[in-house]
């Protein structure tokens, strides 16, 4: 029975419940919505600045989301680390083909996103 109820305190500790709610990249208008349900996370577009971008449904692993992305003819993941409740840090963990401006102007560059709204 122990073992159980451990089980289900790692399950529920695995998504902190802080990535759930509106997030700004910093310096930007660039802000987007996280609704996190058990370990997926969906991005919605709530204002992107023009650019025309779709992403899956993204993974949570403890602090760490993964969310596909396409954009501009590119592929790739983006992986955002929650720094604490209100502050992430966004890369492109990949970006493919690797030849495309979008991927060299992505190449070790990240973003800071603040939470704005729950």
């Amino acid at each position: 029975m122990a073992l159980l109820t451990h089980s289900s305190l790692s399950a529920q500790e695995a998504v902190d419940p802080a990535w759930n709610g509106e997030w700004q990249a910093e310096g930007t208008l660039f802000r987007i919505r996280v609704t996190v349900t058990g370990t997926n996370a969906d991005i919605e577009q709530l204002e992107s600045l023009g650019f025309e971008w779709t992403s899956e449904a993204g993974e949570i692993t403890g602090n760490i989301l993964r969310v596909p992305v396409v954009y501009a003819g590119v592929s790739g993941i983006v992986q955002a680390e929650l720094v604490d409740d209100s502050t992430a840090v966004a890369i492109a963990a990949t970006c493919v083909p690797e030849f495309m401006v979008v991927c060299a102007l992505a190449k070790d560059r990240q973003a800071i996103f603040r939470k704005v709204n729950n």
